[in-house]
């Protein structure tokens, strides 16, 4: 039994969420989401503003998209009527991160700045020059745009410099002895 499947999703006011098909599609104040769930293995209905999800078999397939697709339904209500946010921070001498535009350029100690295109439907601003925030209304697309971010120069156990997600711990390793 899925532990997260077996709860409804509220869809709080200000959100429509209409089911046609396979497909669950919820527009709100910060866009629209659609999301196309696998129908030969779970079922959806709508009913007195809650979504229930529930499995048309017993088989591990089903139960598993059981609670993803509760879940990806879950994230599409919140993304439209709150956003998701990403918050990094650049450690180390010299690093700092500006937008120009639409586009997020990168110090990041390398000999050439980094032009980071930010794709539509996520907003990058920087509040200081160490600090990136990434928002948008989709959870997978704001957590690739941020992982992508992060790949150019991951943190590094020795100084601890790179990009990294501010609730990221970095572990240290101690340097050479003598």
């Amino acid at each position: 039994m899925s532990r997260v499947g077996k709860y409804p999703v509220v869809v709080p006011a200000g959100v429509e969420l209409s089911i046609s098909n396979n497909t669950v599609t919820a527009k709100g104040k910060l866009g629209t989401l659609s999301y196309t769930y696998d129908d030969s293995h779970v079922a959806t209905k709508l009913e007195d503003g809650k979504v229930s999800v529930s499995p048309l078999s017993q088989s591990n397939t089903a139960r598993a998209l059981w609670g993803t697709t509760r879940a990806r339904i879950n994230d599409m209500v919140k993304g439209v009527s709150e956003g998701f946010a990403k918050e990094m921070e650049l450690i180390g001498v010299g690093y700092k991160a500006r937008m120009e535009g639409k586009n997020l350029v990168l110090s990041l100690g390398y000999s050439h700045e980094i032009t980071f295109n930010t794709p539509e439907g996520v907003q990058i601003s920087c509040a200081a020059p160490t600090q990136i925030k990434i928002f948008g209304a989709d959870k997978q697309l704001v957590g690739q745009v941020a992982a992508q971010i992060r790949k150019y120069r991951k943190p590094e156990p020795y100084k601890g410099k790179g990009v990294k997600y501010t609730t990221e711990t970095v572990r240290r390793k101690e340097g050479k002895k003598k």
